[in-house]
């Protein structure tokens, strides 16, 4: 079965060239307490155990919205799994103390800028949650969410080096 037609979520991406350095796109990615200002499922994030800064090891809590009508509100602990400046940055949330789902940025130098790819893969989820992911399409929301993520990004990092317009329409 094709990966756009699965009813259960496994893994997938989305990716978009963005004209700025990977370095400053990272540090838009990696400052998760402005992660709400990209992803429309997440409604912001908060640094725990000390934690302040986007390293390896560091402990946060997401707070999220979405499915239908964005009635559904939950929120997920999570780790920072890895922080390597313009390369890639990674995250695990937890689902009852376990991993869940590890979420990745990775950055490119391409031709005209910087391939951003956003990719998720489901390590564990509980069957509750299986069941909801069919009836409420969660693969199509999770790929649009990845989507309109990536556009938000591409539009502050252009605006922010001053390059906006210089990619073309065709990589969004």
């Amino acid at each position: 079965m094709p990966k756009n037609q699965r009813w259960w979520l496994t893994q997938d991406n989305e990716e978009l060239v963005v004209n700025a350095p990977a370095e400053h796109i990272y540090d838009l990615v990696a400052d998760l307490p402005r992660m709400g200002q990209w992803s429309p499922e997440c409604q912001g994030v908060e640094w725990e155990g000390g934690a302040s800064e986007p390293v390896e090891g560091a402990r946060f809590v997401g707070h999220n919205r979405g499915g239908p009508r964005n009635l559904m509100r939950w929120s997920r602990h999570g780790r920072v799994l890895v922080a390597d400046p313009g390369r890639q940055f990674a995250f695990v949330t937890e689902e009852g103390g376990r991993e869940s789902t590890v979420w990745r940025y990775r950055f490119e130098p391409v031709d005209g800028g910087t391939r951003i790819t956003e990719s998720y893969e489901v390590k564990r989820i509980p069957a509750w949650a299986r069941i909801i992911d069919v009836p409420t399409n969660r693969h199509r929301e999770l790929r649009e969410g990845m989507h309109h993520t990536l556009v938000r990004l591409k539009i502050a990092a252009e605006a922010d080096t001053g390059a906006a317009g210089a990619v073309g329409k065709e990589n969004e």
